[in-house]
């Protein structure tokens, strides 16, 4: 069994104001050949991480394959890596993928001096979505410090109207491998349509609506309405995106609701809609505001909604907007405008900085073209972020993988007798070729291995 040694810590300067970021991390030496087995380093993001982030997964699989010391940091300002100063904007300022690759910098210099490993020693990072992003950007930007990089679902072209998000969640719908199908998206969009015409023609069918939704409040205004019909969204697109990857989130259940010849598509909305195990939804703008205004360190686990808020209104955007004509099946009603509201009102940022913002992240970084090294880039075709990753080869070790049938991130769990054929294909050329051959030569160097 693998055990991971004591939750460590790392300080990473901050040099505007010289304090200190406290990032926690974990290590699982049990798997490690030392003293030149490689390290492999899981990357953090949105979320809060766990010791068992360095006990399962497909990363400690091929550390077990390949004997490497198992490494898994915390994203600042994420989990218990938030400062004591808390979430206000001033420290926020502190909180970017820069600074966070700087962060993973520090924990280079950290572990190699505690592990006594020298500075050409072997480190392959690994992330997915978000994280995906930060371990391609890694090799990127330090290559010097990390050898490889495995970079999985990961949206390295930031994009302030993600229209594409949602021509791929209807791509998803009808495809028929995940037991999609052509009416199932006919009749998404018929619902939509629907509800649309019903929020248009004003009192009394908004109340209706209300009522058809259970609603805590009357959804009166733009703002409110676009709150209904993203939450209404969410449904579909979390199936999507995670297929099969949580418990009772699927295309599959959601599409036998929708193509049932009992209900119209618009009841089949409701039905879907009222799953959901809430009193009521909540869809007024002011309180959706409020919820990313708190600046308390109430949520140490999970995502931190108003720290990755914060980011995508100062680097990224990603908001996921709805053009009926071009191919979205939701509702004319999920606009840019909510998302460019909230990053206004909460975070002083206006349309025209983010929008410049966005520019620099992709100039930074190389968006769709980084013109790395030794980095892998793995996405599913049903996961809506492939839009934003690349799926092509770039260079000859700059190298994608693409694999039909599978959702967000879903490579990188360990192997499971469900996983679809495609899966295991591709993991059958995981690592690569390339990356193989170097972490054998130095296995042979380092052991004499004949």
């Amino acid at each position: 069994a693998c055990h991971p040694s004591k939750v460590g810590k790392t300080s990473a300067r901050l040099l505007e104001t010289g304090g200190t970021a406290s990032v926690r991390f974990w290590v699982n030496t049990a798997l490690w050949k030392q003293p030149s087995g490689p390290v492999f380093l899981l990357i953090g993001g949105e979320s809060s991480l766990s010791e068992y982030d360095v006990l399962s997964g497909e990363h400690v699989d091929l550390a077990m394959k390949f004997g490497a010391l198992v490494v898994a940091a915390e994203h600042r300002f994420y989990g218990r890596s938030i400062g004591v100063a808390g979430l206000e904007i001033s420290n926020l300022q502190y909180l970017s993928s820069q600074q966070a690759l700087a962060d993973l910098a520090v924990l280079h210099a950290n572990l190699s001096h505690r592990f006594n490993l020298p500075r050409n020693h072997t480190w392959i990072s690994f992330g997915g979505s978000y994280p995906g992003s930060l371990s391609a950007w890694f090799r990127l930007k330090f290559p010097h410090l990390v050898f490889a990089a495995v970079a999985s679902s990961a949206p390295v072209r930031a994009q302030l109207d993600f229209q594409d998000y949602n021509k791929v969640v209807a791509n998803s719908l009808s495809d028929p491998m995940i037991e999609g199908s052509k009416e199932c998206v006919a009749n998404v969009r018929s619902a939509f349509s629907t509800l649309d015409a019903a929020l248009e023609k004003g009192m009394p069918f908004v109340k209706h609506v209300a009522k058809h939704f259970n609603t805590c409040t009357i959804p009166n205004s733009l703002k409110d309405q676009g709150q209904l019909v993203s939450s209404l969204a969410d449904i579909f697109m979390g199936a999507v995106q995670y297929n099969g990857e949580l418990v009772g989130i699927n295309v599959a259940d959601l599409c036998n609701t929708m193509v049932n010849s009992t209900m119209s598509p618009y009841g089949a909305l409701q039905t879907v809609a009222n799953r959901e195990d809430l009193p009521c939804l909540d869809i007024d703008f002011a309180h959706f505001l409020k919820f990313l205004s708190n600046t308390t360190r109430v949520k140490m686990i999970g995502v931190g909604e108003r720290q990755w808020y914060f980011q995508t209104c100062t680097e990224f955007g990603y908001y996921q907007t709805c053009n009926v004509s071009l191919g979205c099946p939701f509702s004319k009603f999920m606009s840019l405008n909510n998302s460019l509201i909230a990053c206004s009102k909460v975070f002083g940022t206006e349309a025209s900085e983010l929008t410049h913002s966005v520019a620099f992240t992709n100039e930074f970084y190389g968006a769709a073209h980084p013109r790395g090294s030794r980095i892998l880039f793995v996405n599913g075709d049903i996961d809506p972020w492939h839009a934003l990753s690349i799926l092509r080869n770039e260079t000859v070790s700059e190298t994608a993988i693409y694999i039909r049938g599978t959702a967000h991130c879903a490579n990188m769990p360990s192997a499971m007798s469900t996983d679809p054929r495609s899966l295991r294909l591709a993991r059958q050329v995981t690592p690569p070729l390339w990356l193989e051959k170097a972490i054998y030569y130095i296995s042979r160097v380092c052991f004499h291995i004949v």
